[in-house]
Formats: structure tokens, C-alpha cells, sequence
């Protein structure tokens, strides 16, 4: 990572400014001191439930929604807000509380609401493919800046619901797993979407994943996997070399068999990388016995990475081959890769992701 990296970018701290979405139900009763007790509960709902500001919650007193404007601060403020597929596809970057930046896309689909979350600034993992791995670490996200990307799309999705979370943004969610979970458990408790539409991705950090089958939430598991072979996936995803294949598949079936739910596998098609049919026939090896579903993804353009995604017509037959081989599979559809809002591709202008620096809005994970 470049520049000066300050304490707590070192220790995996947040920033200094809380959240209004850090605070406990006791924290917001103790800012609001003397008013009486069910002006908490109502300031909670305004803020989780109808997903307000609190200069926004009209059955609040005038100034008591001025003084929680300055004593309930947001972490993420807005710098650019871009569009595609006709408006379906929304990319926010947004700069937190110590100057850095992070990205979150919301996408609108005939049958779901789904919004792609960061959980840290940058990423450690360093996949080479990868527009955020290339920039670099910044930070760990505290909770409540991972919940307030939730809000912020509630609001913007209106008058449809969000329905469906992925943390698929910025940075490895199980490397940041105390304040990932924290998350899940405010958006399912309090903002109120069902565990079961929560899906935390991984590029397989095997201890993570071992936790995450003993936690007792019922979120759903992605691994990106993108190679069958620890030589090949040594040098997509580094983090192999210290939890190589035989020792995440074990991980996985950990996961499969202590949450019931079934696994999904991510694979990024790299052109004449992994696409081969011996590189089908690896990945259908490690997923049968795990039950798991795969989810091919053609990989999309990033600068630092100048091998290409694989052709569409190639694409359509890794899936066939994938189903010939016993593997149910299914070819994601591509979304905002003309805003850099689609997989692999945020990186909140490179740059200001580890640094802080200002710079335009590049590319998520």
C-alpha cells in the first residue's frame, strides 16, 4: 500500500467519527438525555425501519432534530452518484469520516432490489484481476458505515423495498468479520431483511468460513473461487498459498453441513485463463461434492489486468459443460460496466481507497 498509513488504517480500527448507525439503542437514549424514554425507540425506527434522517423524523420537535442532526453525524458523505442501464444500476463513491473512499451499487431487477456493499476500503487479498485488490488495503469499515450503504439504498430504491444484500463490494467481509457480522445483525434485526437474502462473499479465508458455519445466522456463503488447481489459483488469489484447495473445500463442507444452506461458487472466466475444458472439469470436481451452485461471471475490464474476459458464445459453453458434468450453473448477468459498478471493478478512484486522496470515481470486488 502507498502513503503514509496512520494507526488505525494499521490496526483494522475505523474511523474516529461513529456512525449514527454504531450507536446502541442505550447510546442514542443516552444522547438524548433528559427527553423521555420512548423518544429512543422512535428515533431508532426513524432511522432503521423508515430509513430517515433525523432532520427528516416530523414526530420529533423541531429542535430535537436539529441537535441529533449534529450529535447523530452520518459517516458517509456523497461525492458522486452515477447511473446506468437505464437507470437500474446506481453507483455511489462515498468519502468517510478520515478521508477515504469506498463504493456501493444498487441494482434494480424485475424481481428483486439488490444492493453490492463494501466492507473495507481497498482489499488486502490482492487478486490480480481484481480492480480494488490492485489498489491496495486502506481499512477495516466499522459497522455502522457498512449498515448506513444499506440505508442510503433503501432510500434511493423507494418506492420499490431492497430485498436481497450482497457483500460483494469493497474488501474481504470474513477479514473484517467481528464488524461484517455486527452489520448483518442490524440490517436483519432492525432494517429488517431476512438473513436468508444476506450472501457474504469470500475469496476463501478458511477460518472465516469455519466460524461462519457455527455463528447461527443463516446468511448465504459466496466463494470465489476462479481456479481448481492451487498452481493456478496461486497466482489469481494469493490468499490460496496459505489456505490452499484441499484445505477450503474441507472449510466449505464444514459450511454445508453445520447451516444447511447451499454453497455458491464465483468464477470470473479469464480468456484462455480458465476457461479451458479441463479447467471446467476441476471446478465441477470441487463443487459436486459440496452440492454447490456455480455462478460463471465473464471477467470484466479492469486497467490493471489486460487479459480479457471470455468471449459470450464461450461463455454459454462453460455452462453447458459445467451442466454436463453434473453442476447446475448460471451465467450472471453483467451490470454497470460503463460506470465501473460491475464485478471486480470498484476501486473508488484507485488511489483514494488507500490513501485518502481525492480522485475521480474508478472502479468493486
Amino acid at each position: 500500500m502507498n502513503g503514509a498509513v496512520p494507526p488505525a488504517a494499521r490496526d483494522g480500527r475505523a474511523a474516529t467519527r461513529r456512525s449514527r448507525y454504531d450507536l446502541s439503542l442505550e447510546e442514542v437514549a443516552a444522547v438524548l438525555g433528559n427527553h423521555p424514554a420512548y423518544r429512543a425507540r422512535q428515533v431508532w425506527d426513524g432511522l432503521y425501519r423508515r430509513a430517515l434522517a433525523p432532520a427528516e423524523m416530523t414526530d420529533l420537535p423541531l429542535a430535537l432534530r436539529d441537535r441529533l442532526e449534529a450529535d447523530l453525524p452520518a459517516a458517509l458523505t456523497e461525492v458522486t452518484r452515477q447511473h446506468a442501464d437505464g437507470g437500474d444500476t446506481v453507483k455511489w463513491l462515498w468519502a468517510l469520516g478520515d478521508a477515504r473512499r469506498i463504493e456501493t451499487v444498487l441494482m434494480h431487477y424485475p424481481d428483486r432490489v439488490t444492493v453490492c456493499v463494501s466492507t473495507q476500503a481497498g482489499c488486502a487479498m490482492a487478486c490480480s484481476f481484481c480492480a480494488t485488490g490492485q489498489a491496495g488495503f486502506g481499512r477495516n469499515l466499522s459497522a455502522g458505515e457498512i449498515v448506513e450503504q444499506v440505508v442510503a439504498s433503501v432510500r434511493e430504491a423507494r418506492p420499490r423495498r431492497v430485498t436481497n444484500v450482497v457483500f460483494m463490494g469493497m474488501g474481504e467481509p470474513l477479514a473484517n468479520y467481528d464488524r461484517t457480522m455486527a452489520a448483518v445483525r442490524r440490517i436483519r434485526d432492525d432494517v429488517g431483511i431476512s438473513a436468508r437474502h444476506l450472501t457474504v462473499s469470500t475469496v476463501g479465508i478458511v477460518p472465516g468460513i469455519r466460524r461462519l458455519a457455527h455463528d447461527g445466522l443463516p446468511v448465504n456463503l459466496a466463494v470465489s473461487l476462479h481456479a481448481g488447481n492451487d498452481e493456478l489459483r496461486d497466482r489469481l488469489v494469493p490468499v490460496n498459498r496459505r489456505y490452499p484447495l484441499h484445505e477450503l473445500a474441507a472449510a466449505c463442507r464444514e459450511y454445508v453441513e453445520a447451516s444447511g444452506r447451499r454453497l455458491s461458487i464465483e468464477w470470473a472466466l479469464i480468456d484462455g485463463v480458465n476457461d479451458r475444458a479441463d479447467d471446467m472439469a476441476e471446478l465441477a470436481a470441487f463443487v459436486r461434492p459440496l452440492g454447490a451452485h456455480v455462478n460463471l461471471i465473464p471477467l470484466n475490464p479492469t486497467p490493471g489486468y489486460p487479459v480479457r474476459g471470455t468471449p459470450r458464445r464461450r461463455v454459454l459453453e462453460a455452462a453447458a459443460r459445467l451442466e454436463a458434468l453434473g453442476v447446475n450453473a448460471t451465467v450472471r448477468a453483467t451490470r454497470g460496466v460503463e460506470i465501473d459498478a460491475a464485478c471486480g471493478q470498484l476501486a473508488a478512484g484507485a488511489a483514494a481507497a488507500t490513501t485518502g486522496a481525492v480522485a475521480a470515481p474508478g472502479a468493486v470486488r
